[in-house]
């Protein structure tokens, strides 16, 4: 089964300290036809030109055996502001899900490579998460 759910309260308070467990908002598609499900803030970040910021999410994802979820930056940050994402494209194996060192929480790791800083308020979403299929060799 595919879903999104919350961390638990003590790893969520583990990760950010001074942050409210309520905040957490489920990733959710804005359309119908939108195949990403947005990310949101959970407080206000600015990121200033050439710095890097690691964004605890509170979310976790169940997915099936053979599929991940691919996390991407807004087309709008990248386009408009040059925000990256560290890793270019995140990769959530399905086995990551409820690991034991963090319970498969989400993080995002971004960068500000445009001149400006960038602000990113609470409740907007920054990233999108898609998820995907994949087929393995057989031979393996």
């Amino acid at each position: 089964m595919r879903k999104f759910e919350k961390i638990s309260k003590d790893n969520f308070f583990n990760s950010v300290p001074n942050g409210n467990y309520e905040d957490i908002i489920l990733p959710k598609r804005s359309t119908k036809n939108s195949a990403g499900y947005d990310f949101y803030s959970l407080y206000d970040i600015t990121i200033k030109p050439n710095e890097r910021v690691v964004i605890p999410t509170g979310i976790k994802v169940c997915m099936n055996e053979n599929e991940f979820l691919g996390i991407y930056i807004r087309s709008s940050l990248g386009f408009k502001y040059n925000i990256r994402m560290c890793n270019q494209v995140g990769i959530i194996d399905a086995d990551y899900y409820n690991n034991v060192s963090n319970e498969g929480h989400i993080f995002v790791f971004l960068q500000n490579e445009g001149d400006l800083d960038v602000v990113i308020k609470k409740g907007e979403h920054f990233v999108q998460g898609i998820i995907q299929k994949f087929m393995i060799c057989d031979n393996e």
